[in-house]
């Protein structure tokens, strides 16, 4: 039985999250159909991130057992000729037996992306959140410092009852500019339901003057996703890999 890693990338508008659900169009679900296709295997994949409905990827990993022969690059053209048009597999390989996509992870890496500026984009309207009002960036950044550790984050994240523990470590997250485009680059061992599209929708808050850094970061601790800001949409977030 071989062990397989593929990297993904995949425009999340269309499905209804990673996770396989009955009856909804999914991620895992169409990569387990090409699979079967390919391999005449029920096999099950593992995922690196369980992005929710809207959300895109650059770079989920996923890895899934098999006892198909087809080399790795075979295996790739197949799968690809087998998807959808909205689902790639960037790269395939064999790896060790005990590596796990979710398991093995060491941290995941997310980007927020805003368009910051009067008019809407038709050609990028699936990939960016759209706000008029211009954001202080500076003091956006100096509100994210504070998520630099270890902490409780049920602030911004949806309640999930099958989450009990909320606490979660973020090695980084960084603001910055290209243009009318902004985006929010934040790393974490791992991430709650809604976690980044809650913060970013509070850090909103912060860059229009709403609220200060201090503030932000008294919400952060209060554990109460009453105080928070809104929970921006899906279609400005991307997975953009995982660290093993």
């Amino acid at each position: 039985m071989r062990n397989v890693v593929a990297i993904v990338e995949y425009d999340g508008i269309l499905f209804h999250g990673m996770q396989v659900q009955p009856g909804l169009r999914t991620v895992q679900g169409e990569l387990e159909q090409a699979l079967f296709l390919v391999t005449q295997e029920r096999i099950r994949i593992a995922a690196a991130g369980r992005t929710d409905a809207g959300v895109h990827a650059s770079g989920q990993v996923v890895s899934f057992k098999t006892q198909s022969y087809l080399p790795a690059t075979t295996l790739l053209r197949a799968l690809n000729a087998a998807l959808p048009d909205d689902i790639v597999v960037k790269h395939c390989a064999d790896v060790a037996a005990e590596f796990h996509a979710r398991f093995s992870a060491q941290s995941r890496e997310y980007r927020y992306t805003i368009l910051n500026r009067e008019a809407p984009t038709a050609l990028a309207r699936s990939f960016v959140h759209h706000y008029r009002k211009l954001l202080n960036l500076e003091e956006m950044q100096k509100a994210s410092e504070s998520l630099i550790g270890t902490h409780d984050f049920a602030s911004f994240a949806r309640i999930d009852p099958d989450v009990s523990n909320t606490i979660r470590t973020v090695f980084r997250a960084e603001w910055c500019r290209d243009g009318s485009l902004i985006h929010f680059d934040i790393v974490a061992n791992a991430f709650l339901p809604q976690m980044v599209r809650g913060l970013v929708g509070t850090l909103i808050w912060v860059g229009t003057g709403k609220i200060d850094a201090c503030r932000f970061q008294d919400i952060m601790h209060a554990r109460d996703r009453r105080l928070a800001g809104p929970t921006v949409p899906a279609k400005g977030l991307c997975f953009v890999k995982a660290n093993y």
